[in-house]
């Protein structure tokens, strides 16, 4: 990828890849086509914040490699520094992208994540929209993440060799995880911490209509069908604001 592709715009101190998913795919794929392990992170406004208040979340989406532009907050805080994303890049969609292309491409990929029945059901779902995915394995996300349960899990993702695992665990429960066994799978070029993707494919977490998609009310959406994420959704107007009082005072307060 050249250098203008692959420019970090910094969003509040998370150097975010300016990448659409076209080109965010293309780096997925480019480093399948490697002999090192690549992790892939996907942070949202709320996730930004996240960092902005936890300094060792900060630090473990740092050393990601691909850092990409989930949320729409993420592009609006862009806008506000004035230095403003291209393109709001789902994690979602790249992994459905993946999915979509892995039969062409050659791409081994395993879900790690969800609830017990989550995983084949987000395969079956995705073979029905591309007949030519599979996965090479898949393993549910209720395990302990240390000590002789965790060794299992990665003893049967390395017997599937993946070069693109899902990791689907939520933030930061997953990025730590693939920070703390990337030197224990040896053939994942790429690891994604996608979140809820799972549930969104198998269709048990529907994603919101397009037009709330396409007017950036994504978060509204998830609201009304969850109100229970009022706590959580609160982190987006203190990102907004917080983003604002950035770019007139230059400190990053929490």
């Amino acid at each position: 990828m050249s250098d203008s592709v692959c420019k970090k715009i910094d969003i509040r101190g998370i150097p975010v890849d300016n990448v659409n998913l076209d080109e965010a795919f293309s780096a997925v794929l480019s480093y399948t086509k490697t002999d090192d392990f690549h992790m892939i992170c996907t942070p949202n406004a709320e996730i930004v914040q996240l960092c902005i208040e936890d300094a060792d979340t900060a630090a473990l989406i740092r050393r990601s490699d691909l850092i990409i532009p989930d949320g729409a907050g993420v592009v609006l805080a862009s806008k506000i520094l004035g230095t403003p994303l291209k393109a709001k890049t789902p994690g979602c969609e790249l992994g459905e992208r993946i999915a979509k292309e892995a039969g062409a491409n050659g791409l081994r990929v395993y879900f790690l994540g969800g609830k017990p029945g989550i995983a084949a059901l987000a395969e079956q779902k995705l073979q029905e929209k591309y007949p030519d995915f599979k996965t090479v394995g898949m393993h549910d996300g209720y395990f302990k993440k240390e000590g002789e349960e965790n060794d299992a899990v990665i003893a049967a993702i390395n017997e599937a060799a993946p070069n693109v695992l899902f990791v689907c665990l939520g933030v930061p429960a997953q990025e730590k995880w693939i920070d703390a066994n990337r030197d224990r799978l040896p053939t994942v070029r790429a690891a994604l911490g996608l979140g809820g993707s799972l549930d969104s494919y198998a269709g048990t977490m529907k994603r919101a209509p397009k037009i709330f998609i396409k007017l950036n009310l994504e978060w509204f959406y998830r609201l009304c069908c969850q109100p229970s994420r009022i706590g959580r959704m609160m982190k987006l107007p203190k990102f907004v604001f917080g983003t604002l009082l950035y770019r007139l005072t230059g400190k990053n307060k929490k």
